[in-house]
């Protein structure tokens, strides 16, 4: 992953199309944290946290212009690296993990989205864990304009407020988020190798 990002930040036009993707995915998740409020029953943190998602994809959208300033006005394929895979991933994360939970748990309805919050929203912390860094790490290496540390600082917080929330929601929620941590696994491979595949190419 860090060779990876490393060949991206060297050539600005690249690293425009990343810059853009990172942020259609946090404003993405902003948006499927936003659909699973109840109509009433909204928590502070479950603001916070879709504000601050918001506030993430907007942070490396206005990074783009550091760069190239006239690339990526939106969230269209041709400004997005390995498009299809990279609308799918949250998509199909969603759609498994809420089906595990719907069998599990026996929810439905708010019950199910709020549970389905809960969970992809720490599988997405986890990995934002882990990714954030070695896009840093790049971006030290190559003395870059652009950072994440603000946003890194802030996934880190939002990791252990999901740790605490789904250890009110169920004592065994490590159990359940380490099988689900499989299937995201799955989804993050097949997005890498999209975007590979892709790079390969450019």
């Amino acid at each position: 992953m860090y060779n990876l990002i490393q060949r991206i930040v060297q050539q600005d036009h690249l690293h425009a199309r990343w810059l853009n993707t990172l942020s259609y995915l946090e404003n993405a998740g902003a948006r499927k944290i936003s659909a699973c409020e109840h109509n009433t029953l909204v928590e502070i943190i479950q603001l916070k946290h879709a504000a601050e998602e918001h506030r993430h994809a907007y942070i490396l959208k206005k990074q783009i212009a550091k760069l190239a300033p006239a690339d990526c006005p939106d969230y269209s394929d041709t400004y997005l690296f390995a498009s299809v895979a990279t609308r799918q991933y949250l998509a199909m994360l969603d759609i498994q993990c809420s089906r595990y939970i719907k069998n599990v748990f026996q929810l439905k309805g708010a019950q199910l989205r709020y549970a389905a919050y809960l969970f992809v929203t720490y599988l997405i912390e986890v990995r934002a864990d882990e990714l954030y860094p070695i896009y840093q790490r790049a971006l030290s290496a190559a003395s870059h304009r652009v950072t994440v540390k603000s946003i890194i600082a802030e996934e880190e917080g939002h990791l252990e407020e999901m740790t605490a929330q789904l250890s009110r929601f169920s004592e065994d929620w490590q159990t359940h988020a380490h099988l689900l941590q499989a299937m995201e696994q799955g989804l993050f491979n097949q997005w890498l190798g999209c975007l590979e595949s892709e790079l390969a190419h450019a």
